[in-house]
């Protein structure tokens, strides 16, 4: 039983966190388990200094990163390391490994701190402890923002405590030791193991004086560029997904879904001849439609599509894609500048719903007894879902469990906990653990995607200066009710933005911002409650947002008679940014003579703290079919923990914004998407990647840590635009660029 030990009081010094500061869990021999606090101002963020002539915009003073990191202050001292008798460090990690590489860079945050081989560092995925309250969302590329610190400070009074009861065995000052290779070191020689040191660091009455981190100068694994800790078990068919779990009784279910979103179930004609196929098990009718359970989960499948449902309507059965064009286009709000007296750009937008299209579909297992549940799923937002769950099945929570699986990709997706709701209800329905999975259609038609938008920009200039810089942004509403919305209810009051405004508006102005010193700046959102099933998709509103003003960028440069890179140099404010511009149109050759049909694009994006600037070469000879055949990147995220796993998150938002900018699109039809696989959705294959990628990441500058899962993805569709456009003649206005229907629709 885990019980609360108390310090004597000491000073800490510059850099040094004090033992008030840390609240230590010591558990019984062999183990010692450490959790620490730290306090709301050492995670407080710093204030922006103004820029002339544009004044600091929201998300310049106070960014969405910043909320979450404050909202996780308060809980951060239950992060929990435990160190074992056999020598091994185990982080219990209050976030969702979805391939973003987050096991791996707190890995190297502990092994940096306790001296320990990287191998002998395990991190697990915590189950859903509603104890955290805020601390256990992963997004808003916030993950190492929010733990760098607790998880170092953590590591480090594991290390203190091994030096500590090493001291005491061998009746000698802690300062006279040293930690290396998992082990304490006497200055004669004698050395101490971990594993054996974890129970004598367990004991009450163990003190260990101030707790410091390493200085960052001192780090010799964290910003060494680390392959991935499970990259070998995800190629090799070893890493354990939801549905490779073996969990007793749990059979194979898949649900037949309505023609429409949120369409409902009036009638299965035929349940009993459905019910007599080889291998059916059960079937049962829920909200979401009707869930066939059976042996295989080819038997599931082929039950599910031999069901004759009766359906009732749903909630955007009139909608396509000119309809809901028309809405987003009359819901834009107006600019506030008439260019009267001023020569002035203007430019429009619209840009096509796009699915998350992880790898791995919906998917969870569950097993509802008439006094508890047990979910299992990847899940990046645990509480939340845990306490709906609780609530739908009428159940106290304390007596639901609910374990984080690894996931199969997100790219937004898994913030919502759709399929481990949906299970849970099935198992209760069937009386039967059920293992579900969601059909590649199904989750590409009925499963949430990024939100469709349009948007209007003008700019006016005058004697080489841009005056006024307006974006009006309408778009279909994103839905933020998986936990996010708590966290901002929570903070409003200390927000700038707070107050009235609407989540997705606090969002917008959250993580939204120009880069340019443009003059009176302005950035506005406006939604329209059409109920399709949405959530944030990756970069949320800055890939559309900053795409289009990027081209705009180009195009203002253009009037002004001045080179895209020049003119951005010119007008960018941060020296940070203007540092990555720099070093992709150096590492990029920006200029250099290119044949007729190909051109370069370059645009830049800062997000979280973090920068980016990108440069692309594009073949359009054939318009209707242009390609990327080369692309430079430079990232500046102020202390790049895993430079590896940095330039892996950069390679992946120049792929999605490959797909988007140029083919990947879902058309919506009488309610539904038409697209229902990867053959349909026209993501980049290998054939549209480019061969020649260059990501070139900026050394540690002293700046805080910044966010990157959401930063590589922006830049790219500028650049990938202003490619086009360069080479084209042509304006890209719609996007993406290549969109037609050119298969036939699966039936619904």
């Amino acid at each position: 039983m885990a019980s609360p030990t108390t310090e004597p009081a000491e000073a800490a010094g510059p850099g040094q966190v004090g033992r008030r500061r840390f609240l230590t869990y010591l558990v019984a021999a062999p183990t010692l388990t450490v959790a620490t606090k730290l306090t709301a101002d050492a995670v407080s963020p710093a204030t922006a200094e103004a820029v002339v002539p544009t004044l600091p915009q929201p998300a310049e003073i106070l960014d969405l990163g910043d909320v979450l990191t404050l909202s996780c202050a308060p809980t951060a001292g239950m992060l929990v390391l435990e160190m074992t008798s056999d020598g091994r460090a185990r982080l219990q990690l209050p976030r969702a490994e979805v391939g973003q590489g987050i096991t791996t860079a707190n890995a190297m945050l502990v092994a940096e701190e306790l001296d320990l081989p990287l191998d002998r560092v395990d991190v697990v995925l915590s189950d859903a402890r509603t104890e955290l309250l805020f601390n256990q969302l992963t997004g808003g590329s916030n993950t190492m923002r929010s733990l760098y610190d607790p998880v170092r400070v953590t590591a480090a009074t594991a290390r203190a405590r091994m030096v500590a009861a090493a001291a005491a065995q061998w009746g000698t000052d802690a300062s006279r030791l040293s930690t290396r290779d998992g082990a304490v070191w006497a200055p004669d020689g004698r050395s101490a193991g971990y594993g054996a040191l974890a129970g004598p660091a367990s004991r009450t009455d163990l003190t260990t004086g101030a707790v410091q981190p390493k200085a960052e100068s001192a780090h010799t694994l964290v910003g060494t560029p680390t392959s991935r800790k499970d990259a070998r078990a995800m190629v090799t068919g070893k890493q354990v997904y939801t549905l490779d779990l073996d969990v007793p009784g749990a059979n194979p279910v898949m649900v037949r879904r309505p023609p429409t979103i949120n369409g409902t179930v009036e009638k299965v004609n035929n349940e009993a001849a459905v019910r007599a196929m080889p291998g059916i098990i059960d079937i049962a009718v829920v909200k979401t439609g009707v869930a066939v359970m059976a042996e295989t989960f080819g038997q599931a499948l082929d039950g599910k599509n031999a069901l004759d449902v009766t359906w009732g309507p749903g909630t955007v059965d009139g909608e396509d894609n000119e309809t809901i064009k028309k809405k987003l286009r009359a819901a834009a709000l107006p600019f506030a500048v008439p260019p009267l007296l001023t020569q002035y750009v203007d430019g429009e937008f619209d840009f096509a719903f796009v699915s998350h299209a992880p790898m791995e579909t919906n998917s969870a297992v569950a097993d509802v007894r008439e006094d508890s549940a047990t979910i299992w799923a990847g899940l990046k937002s645990p509480i939340v879902a845990k306490q709906t769950i609780a609530q739908e099945l009428g159940l106290p929570e304390n007596k639901v469990t609910v374990h984080v699986q690894q996931g199969g990709g997100s790219f937004g997706r898994r913030l919502f906990f759709d399929a481990a709701l949906e299970a849970a209800h099935i198992s209760k329905a069937m009386k039967k653990p059920v293992r579900l999975m969601w059909s590649r259609i199904d989750d590409m038609r009925h499963g949430r995607g990024r939100a469709a938008s349009y948007h209007r920009i003008r700019a006016t200039f005058a004697l080489g200066q841009v005056l006024t810089f307006e974006h009006r942004v309408a778009s279909v509403e994103t839905d933020w009710s998986h936990g996010l919305g708590e966290i901002l209810t929570a903070y409003a009051a200390k927000l700038p933005v707070g107050g009235n405004l609407s989540f997705a508006q606090t969002v917008f102005l959250l993580t939204v911002k120009s880069p340019y010193n443009f003059g009176v700046t302005t950035q506005l959102l406006n939604e329209v409650p059409l109920k399709f099933h949405t959530s944030a998709w990756r970069s949320v509103y800055s890939a559309n947002t900053r795409g289009a003003e990027e081209i705009m960028v180009d195009e203002i440069a253009k009037k002004l008679g001045k080179d895209p890179y020049q003119f951005r140099r010119e007008f960018i404010k941060e020296e940070r940014q203007r540092a990555v511009l720099d070093k992709v149109a150096e590492l990029g050759e920006w200029g250099k003579t290119m044949p007729a049909g190909f051109a370069q694009g370059i645009a830049v994006h800062g997000e979280y703290k973090s920068y980016t600037a990108c440069l692309v070469e594009m073949d359009a000879r054939d318009p209707k079919h242009p390609r990327v055949t080369k692309a430079t990147i430079a990232v500046d995220v102020g202390k790049p923990v895993n430079p590896r796993g940095l330039q892996a998150q950069m390679l992946g938002g120049l792929t999605d914004a490959i797909s988007t900018t140029l083919t990947a699109g879902l058309h919506i039809d009488k309610g539904l998407p038409l697209e229902g696989s990867y053959s349909q959705f026209h993501y980049a294959r290998q054939k549209n990647s480019p061969t020649d990628v260059t990501v070139h990441v900026m050394p540690a500058n002293g700046s805080d840590i910044g966010g990157a899962g959401e930063l590589g993805l922006p830049a790219p569709v500028g650049a990938i635009a202003n490619a086009y456009a360069r080479a084209t003649g042509i304006k890209p206005r719609s996007f993406p660029i290549t969109f037609p229907v050119d298969f036939d629709p699966f039936p619904r």
